[in-house]
């Protein structure tokens, strides 16, 4: 496995030269912000350092060697394992700035700074404690076992309990460990074994899908899902992001007419931004809409929460959200809570489904010590997941979906 850092004014760019040099193929394990080191570089912008991943194809795991190189990346993962398997919560992300040109950095100076607020710092002291102090037996109990367990089966047997306690269905974590030790021989270095199954479970996350802008005009964008997942909160720090940061025009509908909160909750955050808002109650009215609203960048549509059992308000809905086909671009979103029980989650997005593809949005992870819904719901519906929200301040509290974050806390490290 090749490992290289890359850094460049935006994540794109650092992956870009990343690729041009790698490949297409290659993976992405780590994105922090590193700052420049000479005295009058401090006052320049800082850059987007991306850590990526190349698994070659003649590569040799038959543990006599692990190179210098995935050792550096397994110390880049940062603290991927605690010792004591707490979990913290999601805090609110921190912003971004533009960066210096790209370059490879020095591997060795960039592990050691420990000051970077958007990466885990924290390195694993000792591997060999963490193994010793997880999953030590009493020694009569030692003395009972017939065969040896090798430290490698050890750590995947712990990678396969703290994605347990992070509320992983069994049946994915079952699936993922199996897929590791499939690729690994029985004496496969453990630090390699834990860069293997970081690597492997960002791609099954794959790549985070945002709100895409239109080729041919304003994009129409629904927001679906039960009541009390916070939707409309969502929409206006989405939309927060489009009109301020981006500089886009923005419209806001609401067809919510069955609870009068929301609908004045939207109408307040379309004031303080300054874009139009209306209330639709029918298809004709949301026709109309498209029309007046045409010269936009998006119009974000906010539907009514509602039960996934109620049938006859899912085909209504169904109704209204196919009513623009053929006429303008949409696309719909998912929002779902992080706090929901997973069985509940399977049954709403099989009954939302039915209606439509859509793409996932998590909200309420700041409510939460677990991530596992996050994973158990990709493998599920096999939709890409966009955004995830951490608060009920806007627009601070939502983020791009982060793959590398997840699979740290998945593995049990910190946030």
């Amino acid at each position: 496995m090749i490992i290289k850092k890359f850094v460049g004014k935006t994540e794109a760019e650092a992956v870009e030269t990343a690729k041009k040099e790698l490949g297409t193929n290659v993976v992405i394990m780590n994105v922090k912000n590193v700052k420049r080191k000479g005295f009058f570089d401090m006052l320049k912008p800082q850059m987007i350092e991306v850590t990526v991943a190349l698994e070659e194809e003649n590569n040799n795991n038959d543990g006599a060697a692990i190179s210098a190189d995935v050792k550096a990346a397994v110390s880049a993962i940062n603290n991927v394992v605690m010792s004591n398997m707490n979990k913290t919560q999601y805090t609110r992300p921190e912003t971004s700035k533009s960066a210096a040109p790209s370059g490879i950095m020095d591997e060795d100076s960039d592990i050691k700074d420990k000051k970077d607020n958007n990466v885990l710092e924290e390195k694993l002291d000792s591997l060999q404690f963490l193994l010793e102090q997880q999953l030590q037996k009493p020694e009569e109990e030692k003395k009972e076992e017939k065969e040896e367990v090798s430290e490698t089966e050890m750590f995947m047997n712990l990678l396969h309990t703290t994605m347990l306690n992070n509320e992983v269905d069994e049946n994915y974590a079952d699936q993922i460990i199996e897929e590791i030790r499939k690729n690994n021989k029985p004496n496969t270095p453990f630090d390699f074994a834990l860069a293997n199954t970081y690597q492997k479970m960002i791609l099954k996350f794959g790549k985070p899908a945002g709100i895409a802008p239109s080729d041919k005009g304003v994009k129409v964008v629904f927001f679906i899902g039960p009541t009390g997942v916070g939707k409309t909160t969502t929409i206006a720090k989405i939309a927060s992001r489009f009109q301020v940061d981006d500089k886009k025009k923005v419209a806001l509908l609401t067809a919510d007419t069955y609870r009068i909160a929301a609908a004045e909750q939207l109408r307040t955050y379309a004031n303080i931004l300054e874009v139009p808002f209306r209330v639709v109650y029918a298809v004709e009215e949301l026709e109309q809409a498209l029309k007046d609203f045409k010269d936009y960048d998006y119009i974000l549509v906010d539907t009514a929460g509602h039960s996934y059992q109620n049938e006859e308000q899912r085909e209504s809905m169904c109704k209204f959200i196919h009513s623009v086909d053929g006429i303008v671009d949409k696309e719909v979103f998912l929002v779902l809570s992080a706090t929901t029980k997973y069985k509940d989650l399977v049954s709403i997005a099989d009954a939302y489904k039915e209606m439509v593809d859509y793409k996932l949005i998590f909200t309420k992870l700041d409510e939460t010590t677990t991530l596992g819904n996050l994973l158990n719901l990709k493998l599920y519906t096999g939709a890409s997941l966009s955004y995830i929200t951490c608060g009920q301040n806007v627009p601070d509290d939502i983020e791009d979906f982060n793959p590398q974050k997840t699979v740290k806390r998945l593995l049990g490290g910190k946030n």
